[in-house]
């Protein structure tokens, strides 16, 4: 019997060969790539039922031209990659990892928010400097230090990764405040209106999905509605900020501090504003992707093609 072909288009980030394709390769013929261009697509696929794609983006027009595709596999959460109108058009399933790297994005946004609060590496590297040494007094800061105790922590979207950061700052003795959609039940947090949650916010950390409502939420009008000095957390997705406007307000001190771990163009273009912003940190989009994290999110790619192949589909997106 012919075994399935299955093709991975982009298989390094989520696996760069510390974690074993081989439970993938039991359910058919993997053809597996580091990276694919767009013009590299249709070619590789050609034949294949079964394809896998973290950042690569699959259009109507590959799917159009793809007669034997019938199943794709987003190996990440967001499944904006993949054009699903025409995924529905052509029968083609759509399935996405959810939840796979909750505990890890949570926590860095606490490392993100710690190193604004004790500037960790800054202080360790003045000692080896030799600053310490010379200081005067048995102690040595240059930075402000922030205890996060009593503080407000804002989370804008409750999905499980809001939840897993809320807990977090609830143990951290942080009142926690909300921005959502949806209804909140958890009575340990106060759920907001958008204009009383900029208010209140000593902390705002991102977590909504982006779509045309929450395009650039954070801008200047929004920023203009904030605490001075409030701290900003965006391990969500890049375009929830305009960039443009943050660096400003870094820059006049509105916002005292920012971390990010994504941008809205990734790589980071060397004309992103945000690289010239003062007190911001930066990572280049990691929080996704400790070991455990991965090793989740290829076991549930593995369990989601072998749902669609015995007919028990599982985390399907399209309709």
């Amino acid at each position: 019997m012919k075994r399935l072909q299955i093709v991975v288009l982009d298989g390094y980030a989520a696996n760069p060969g510390d974690i074993s394709w081989e439970p993938l390769n039991e359910l058919g013929e993997v053809t597996l790539y580091e990276r694919t261009q767009p013009d590299e697509i249709i070619e590789r696929i050609k034949g294949a039922e079964i394809v896998l794609t973290n950042k690569v983006v699959i259009t109507r027009s590959i799917i159009e031209n793809s007669p034997a595709l019938r199943y794709i596999g987003v190996l990440a959460t967001g499944y904006n990659v993949v054009d699903l109108e025409a995924a529905n058009e052509k029968e083609v399933v759509v399935t996405n990892i959810p939840a796979y790297s909750t505990h890890a994005v949570a926590q860095l946004v606490m490392a993100l928010l710690l190193e604004i609060c004790h500037n960790v590496a800054h202080h360790s590297r003045a000692v080896f400097e030799g600053r310490w040494e010379k200081s005067k007094d048995f102690t040595f800061w240059d930075t402000p230090l922030i205890e996060l105790n009593g503080k407000t922590m804002g989370i804008i979207g409750y999905g499980q990764i809001g939840q897993a950061v809320a807990k977090i700052a609830l143990a951290m003795g942080m009142r926690v405040v909300v921005h959502t959609r949806s209804k909140v039940s958890d009575s340990s947090v106060v759920q907001l209106p958008l204009d009383q949650f900029l208010k209140e916010s000593d902390i705002i950390s991102l977590h909504s999905p982006l779509n045309a409502e929450t395009h650039e939420l954070i801008r200047q009008e929004t920023i203009g509605k904030m605490k001075d000095g409030v701290i900003i957390i965006n391990t969500g997705r890049g375009a929830l900020v305009n960039e443009k406007d943050l660096a400003e307000a870094l820059q006049s001190g509105k916002v005292f501090a920012a971390g990010v771990d994504v941008v809205s163009e990734e790589p980071i273009r060397g004309d992103n504003p945000l690289l010239k912003a003062p007190n911001l940190f930066i990572t280049p989009h990691i929080g996704w992707a400790t070991y455990d994290s991965r090793l989740r999110l290829m076991e549930i790619a593995t369990a989601n093609v072998a749902g669609f192949i015995s007919g028990k589909i599982q985390n399907q997106v399209t309709s």
